[in-house]
């Protein structure tokens, strides 16, 4: 079974060679790694031409925002199965992929998701996102599964679509909705951690930036013409971080 991995970057010289490390010390052979540069201007296709020997592919050009570089990733995969890994994060452990690949065989699903942690820049954990098990009205309650530990086959794509450029903070979620809510694929949840993601998202980055990102999360149920409990889903949402906070710290109390 063949893994493609994707990562996307942009001027990321700080945190890049953590990620294609990550990549590297992955026990799984099989895996095609595919990054796709917005046309860095600082040292970081320096770092990754310095990591060919793990790189399948490399493209390094203009692109219209973050989906629009993962699409172009989708494009260029090969694999039966596909993940993204963003340009500051990395997997939780070496044997991450190999983990991901046991449970499709065992599950025989179109995608899985598990968990993660976040970390700030110092590699301290600071917050844990479970995601738990999917039902049937959990998008209606602001569930998600973490996007960064989602993996899908690459047919699943094919048939149902890739990211919806249209939206700017929310296009991971809109597919995820699609694809798990809307058109029902199977899914498989692998309770582990599997990614360490770092804070500091762009869609976090600002109050205006997470007000556009909860209005691009509405926008998703209409366009996939779906009905959401309107005030709940909107609000929902943002509490469940509070959750994760609070997993972290009784996590964080427990070994002290």
């Amino acid at each position: 079974m063949k893994i493609s991995i994707i990562t996307i970057t942009k001027n990321s010289e700080n945190t890049i060679e953590e990620t294609i490390n990550s990549v590297k010390s992955q026990t799984y052979p099989n895996i095609e790694y595919i990054i796709v540069d917005g046309a860095s201007d600082d040292n970081t296709l320096k770092i990754i031409n310095s990591n060919r020997d793990i790189i399948t592919t490399l493209i390094s050009e203009n692109d219209f925002g973050i989906y629009d570089a993962m699409n172009k990733g989708l494009s260029l995969a090969t694999g039966d199965i596909i993940g993204i890994l963003n340009s500051d994060d990395t997997y939780f452990s070496p044997n991450t992929v190999e983990r991901v690949v046991q449970a499709f065989k065992a599950n025989n699903t179109d995608s899985i998701y598990s968990n993660l942690c976040y970390v700030d820049e110092h590699k301290h954990i600071i917050r844990y996102w479970k995601a738990g098990v999917l039902k049937k009205t959990s998008f209606q309650f602001g569930w998600m599964p973490p996007h960064p530990t989602f993996w899908v086959k690459k047919s699943i794509y094919e048939k149902h679509g890739r990211f919806n450029t249209d939206f700017r903070f929310s296009a991971d979620y809109e597919l995820m909705l699609r694809l798990l809510h809307k058109e029902k694929i199977s899914w498989h949840y692998l309770n582990e951690l599997t990614v360490k993601m770092r804070i500091g998202g762009v869609s976090n980055a600002s109050i205006k930036n997470r007000l556009i990102a909860n209005s691009e999360d509405i926008k998703a149920w209409k366009i996939n013409h779906l009905k959401p409990i309107w005030l709940l889903t909107r609000i929902a949402k943002p509490i469940r971080k509070i959750t994760q906070f609070k997993i972290w710290r009784k996590k964080r109390l427990s070994t002290t």
